[in-house]
């Protein structure tokens, strides 16, 4: 019996996933195909079109493990401990006072190994 119920609900997702997929290119070609229309027409056009897609695809089983993973991912943003904006400045200033220091260092790098290349091979550039 449930394995019944399961090839019937992956049945259903497939034609909703079809429903989805066709409103969609029904939207794009809508969209071409009466490009002599106002544009505010057919962007509320597209738009609902997008949203009614997307209502279809949040009751596929995907749909409804995506809506749980996004609830999840919020609860678990609402726990981070975000820095003040003072801490964020002391770390932007750090970071790019770091990346000046690597970036003089590897120039200097650059121009003895350069010149020691060409001093080897007898090649000055």
């Amino acid at each position: 019996m449930s394995t019944n119920v399961e090839n019937s609900s992956s049945s259903m997702d497939m034609v909703k996933w079809l429903a989805a997929i066709a409103l969609l290119t029904g939207a794009v070609v809508g969209n071409y195909l009466y490009a002599d229309l106002s544009v505010l027409v057919r962007a509320v056009g597209v738009v609902v079109a997008i949203a009614a897609a997307l209502g279809i695809l949040v009751t596929t089983e995907k749909g409804r493990t995506f809506i749980a993973f996004a609830k999840e991912s919020r609860i678990e943003v609402r726990k981070v401990i975000w820095p003040t904006r003072q801490e964020a400045t002391h770390t932007t200033f750090i970071v790019i006072i770091a990346t000046v220091i690597m970036a003089l260092i590897l120039w200097g790098l650059d121009g003895i190994l350069f010149r020691a290349v060409g001093f080897l091979t007898g090649l000055e550039i």
